[in-house]
């Protein structure tokens, strides 16, 4: 994986970058949030830029945004030498370099993620894509960005959801990867959490992850735990009532239980490694109400997962706390069971 992350002020991250370039315009992507409260922090180190604001949130990670990005880039006459840069979470790092990807069939993109959640998994990787018809995205390319510019600083600008929906990736970073650092992460509550050094950690894993399996034909699957359920669970709440929607490390939270349960199930890990989690995940996130009128329709939405092979639905399940195995095919059944444990 040729990518580089850089973690500093962006100030000054900024500039370095731009310096050793010569692009012919630049072209920024913010939503209305990261336009009120990050690009007044980056605008300082641009040089001359055409910016487009987009509604901010999941549900408006769709064709009819791409259109309006397009649109815009096609009226700022923007050549394949410009240059795309993405401020903002997991939606517009998605999306802008989605459209950076498949405009003039690519253009160089940049990310600059503002969440914690895109700070260390997002960002990292080159999976770029939209929804599509309410599946999560389902639409999408893989295309390594010019540089990732992580600058914690960011996260001063956000809630304390939006940061507790981040520390869902991190901690299955520390499952899937790395058992010391999830030892470490239990033994303190969530506001005492160093996310600099948590940051550096995840990026850290991912890139050794990616850099084997750039495409995720294999070990990259890993970095799904918690994902198949986890997903069907924020699709399905995405078509709720605005108050019941998750964000989308709360329905990774609730996948890693489910699925977690599931590595019990298959002899991959033990009672013990699954009431750890379970203990952590809710005394950090709380629990999810899920009705069992929620239950076929959750399932249902698993059948769209990108790690199917056929009719058979595949997980990555954890091997122990520190190791996690892919490509396990679980049935419908074993997934209602797991289900119901959640709900418990």
């Amino acid at each position: 994986m040729n990518q580089s992350v850089i973690i500093a002020p962006v100030a000054e991250s900024l500039v370095q970058f731009l310096a050793s370039t010569n692009y012919s315009k630049v072209f920024v992507i913010a939503d209305n949030n990261t336009k009120r409260h990050c690009y007044p922090l980056v605008k300082p180190a641009l040089p001359k830029h055409k910016l487009i604001s987009i509604n901010a949130g999941e549900p408006f990670k769709i064709l009819a945004t791409c259109e309006l990005i397009w649109k815009a880039m096609t009226e700022e006459e923007l050549d394949r030498h410009a240059l795309v840069v993405n401020i903002g979470g997991g939606v517009i790092g998605d999306m802008g370099g989605f459209c950076a990807a498949v405009y003039k069939r690519g253009i160089d993109f940049i990310q600059m993620p503002t969440t914690l959640l895109s700070q260390v998994d997002a960002s990292v990787g080159g999976k770029l894509g939209i929804d599509f018809q309410g599946f999560k995205n389902h639409l999408g390319v893989f295309q390594i960005p010019k540089c990732v510019l992580i600058d914690p600083a960011f996260l001063e600008t956000l809630s304390e959801r939006e940061i507790r929906s981040g520390f869902a990736e991190i901690i299955k970073h520390c499952l899937i990867a790395d058992g010391k650092k999830w030892k470490e992460i239990i033994q303190k509550d969530f506001e005492d959490q160093k996310w600099a050094d948590l940051i550096a950690h995840s990026v850290k894993i991912k890139e050794h992850v990616v850099e084997q399996d750039p495409t995720e034909k294999g070990l990259r699957k890993i970095l799904n735990f918690g994902h198949t359920l986890g997903h069907a669970v924020e699709t399905y709440f995405l078509g709720k009532a605005s108050n019941q929607r998750l964000f989308h490390g709360e329905a990774i939270a609730v996948g890693m239980i489910m699925e977690a349960y599931l590595s019990v199930k298959k002899g991959l890990i033990g009672t013990e490694a699954l009431s750890e989690i379970e203990e952590f995940i809710f005394a950090t996130y709380g629990k999810v109400q899920i009705k069992e009128a929620d239950v076929e329709p959750i399932i249902s939405l698993t059948r769209q997962d990108k790690k199917n092979r056929g009719a058979e639905i595949r997980f990555s399940l954890l091997n122990g706390i520190g190791s996690c195995g892919f490509d396990i095919p679980v049935t419908v059944s074993e997934m209602r069971k797991a289900i119901a444990y959640y709900m418990g």
